[in-house]
């Protein structure tokens, strides 16, 4: 069995498990199902165990075939299977980014009975924001498989991956959370007031890239290449973050001493990180934002200090970087995540 940690393009059997709960509930078998996937029913007894993302979508395309339905029981009325392909060859059409997400959402509004989506803007940035009537609570997984349909869709489309922000949910966070902080952002917040997914608006401006001549290829490849496509949790890249963040920012190393302690010369480091699309620089970028978001969903309000403390030399430059990655101020940023702290917001 496999039981070894995150690898690249492979999906934990919790998530498995999360995708089968419908259909169990039902009282349906799923031993037959998963033995068409290519998946060992035994490894449901391993916690740690993980599948191929390849099988994992065969299981995916299987359940929505059988369940005739994409979002696997958890709206009482069912995503007819075929949505997905439909909604991109929809989005495909449209001109920029903004204007595809705005096609999928109404067309995900017609679909659910339970559920409403909306874009919505503030400052520089947008949200996609999941309502939900009354005390209902979705669970996290299906959440996550909005989000992964609806930003894996635009981010194919756009030919690039677009940075999340923040992932914010109402349901409580559940045991197992590891795959979804691989497949969106470690800045992920349970029992929020919101369920929503923050982007930098200027996302929104960005043309649609594809076109019709690349959807069949995308589609025939789907689920699996918007399941584990962007972030591979064992690359150098993600091995030198978590080393950052094991650190203050003003102890982070300079690209002689960090490829040191990776047992390789300075130039090979750099050519191996520039094979990943990735820099130094951009990877010491990258965690400076997400700590800093991580100390503003946090409630933080003393700009001053958290720039000092995240490394910047005056907060003229961390000003400058945070609208870079957000699209606003922190103050702004701040008042979007806390609006019930917006007469304290200092900047």
């Amino acid at each position: 069995m496999n039981v070894q940690g995150h690898e690249k393009g492979t999906i934990s059997v919790r998530l498995v498990e999360e995708a089968l709960l419908a259909l169990r509930r039902r009282g349906e078998a799923v031993d037959a199902l998963l033995a068409a996937a290519g998946i060992d029913a035994r490894l449901l007894a391993s916690p740690r165990a993980r599948v191929s993302s390849q099988a994992y979508a065969r299981l995916w395309l299987q359940l929505a075939e059988r369940m005739d339905d994409e979002f696997f029981g958890m709206d009482s009325r069912r995503l007819k299977s075929g949505s997905f392909a439909f909604m991109a060859r929809t989005a495909v059409k449209e001109p920029t980014i903004g204007a595809a997400l705005q096609g999928m959402l109404r067309f995900l509004n017609l679909s659910f009975d339970d559920l409403s989506l909306r874009l919505e803007h503030s400052g520089g940035m947008a949200a996609i924001v999941l309502h939900e009537p009354g005390e209902a609570r979705l669970r996290a997984f299906g959440h996550f498989t909005l989000w992964m349909i609806l930003h894996g869709l635009c981010c194919w489309l756009a030919g690039r991956r677009l940075p999340i922000l923040a992932v914010e949910l109402r349901c409580p966070q559940p045991e197992y959370i590891a795959d979804y902080r691989v497949m969106f952002s470690d800045n992920l917040h349970f029992a929020s007031a919101h369920s929503r997914l923050l982007l930098n608006a200027d996302c929104l401006e960005l043309p649609v890239l594809r076109g019709e001549r690349d959807l069949k290829r995308f589609l025939a490849g789907a689920p699996a290449n918007i399941l584990v496509r962007y972030r591979d949790p064992q690359s150098l890249a993600a091995r030198i973050k978590a080393y950052l963040r094991s650190l203050k920012p003003e102890r982070w190393p300079d690209l002689e001493a960090l490829s040191g302690h990776f047992y390789m010369a300075p130039s090979t480091l750099r050519r191996k990180l520039a094979l990943e699309g990735q820099s130094y620089q951009g990877l010491k970028d990258q965690v400076r934002r997400d700590l800093c978001l991580a100390r503003l969903q946090a409630g933080e309000g003393n700009f001053t200090e958290l720039a000092f403390e995240l490394g910047f030399s005056d907060s003229s430059s961390f000003y400058k970087a945070f609208r870079k990655w957000t699209g606003s101020t922190p103050g702004q940023y701040r008042e979007l995540l806390h609006p019930e702290a917006l007469s304290k917001t200092l900047e």
